[in-house]
């Protein structure tokens, strides 16, 4: 994901953060810009950043965990209509099932730990949405218009973190 920044973030708009506008928690620089997007957005009415918790049953040892959702939103969409979001930031590398090798690796094995326990979160999120009249999304850098790692972009050079480029 983003470079795993941990930061606090001050909005411009405090009054439409739900929760404490001084203690907004960014994991990372996706988040950040999320919280960017929510913040100077006119149609995001308000939102809060980690302020709830939704109860689930973890595959990895069967017992209840907490999940706090990244964002909760409460957007005016283009219809006039004023809808609640869930929304969860995460690489769509980590939404996806990691393929299997030929060998298994212990890479492999926590990739399968996490995806399967954020498959979990996710459907316990779904379940809450549903029960509570809002819609859960994931965000990933398609969404947040990010270009992943090592791709070229319209200029034709290649998009990599921060180093040099290939001559």
């Amino acid at each position: 994901m983003g470079e795993s920044i941990k930061s606090l973030f001050k909005p411009s708009h405090p009054e439409k953060y739900i929760g404490d506008p001084n203690n907004i928690v960014c994991r990372s620089s996706w988040e950040r810009r999320f919280c960017l997007w929510c913040d100077n957005n006119e149609n995001i009415l308000k939102w809060a950043s980690e302020e709830f918790s939704i109860p689930y049953v973890s595959p990895k040892d069967n017992r209840v965990h907490r999940y706090y959702p990244d964002y909760l939103i409460e957007v005016k969409e283009t219809s006039g209509k004023i809808k609640k979001y869930i929304v969860e930031v995460k690489p769509k590398k980590q939404t996806l099932p990691p393929k299997k090798p030929s060998r298994v690796t212990k890479g492999y094995i926590y990739e399968s730990v996490t995806y399967a326990v954020n498959q979990a979160k996710w459907e316990a999120a779904r379940e809450f949405a549903l029960d509570n009249g809002v819609e859960f999304k994931i965000i990933t850098e398609d969404e947040l218009g990010i270009k992943p790692y090592g791709t070229r972009g319209l200029s034709g050079k290649r998009h990599t973190k921060g180093r040099k480029p290939r001559r």
